[in-house]
């Protein structure tokens, strides 16, 4: 299981730096550029809702559940 994060793509889409996203949340650059990368392994909800909302959009947009196990349902 690999959940992928699509800060970046959000990013881009509202045509917002890193650093503008940091000043306008109060989370340091350094925790989101680690969150960016996908170097975490948890993000507080706090967090993900200073997310969304500066950058209005939804958590789905942001995070992204991908399988690596491939699928048996053809069973």
């Amino acid at each position: 299981m690999t959940i992928r994060i699509n800060l970046d793509i959000e990013l881009a889409k509202n045509k917002m730096s890193l650093k503008q996203l940091s000043s306008d949340i109060g989370i340091s650059m350094t925790n989101l550029s680690l969150l960016k990368n996908g170097k975490v392994k948890a993000i507080r909800f706090s967090t993900l809702e200073a997310i969304c909302h500066a950058l209005n959009c939804q958590p789905g947009d942001i995070l992204q559940y991908e399988s690596t196990e491939p699928d048996n349902m053809s069973d």
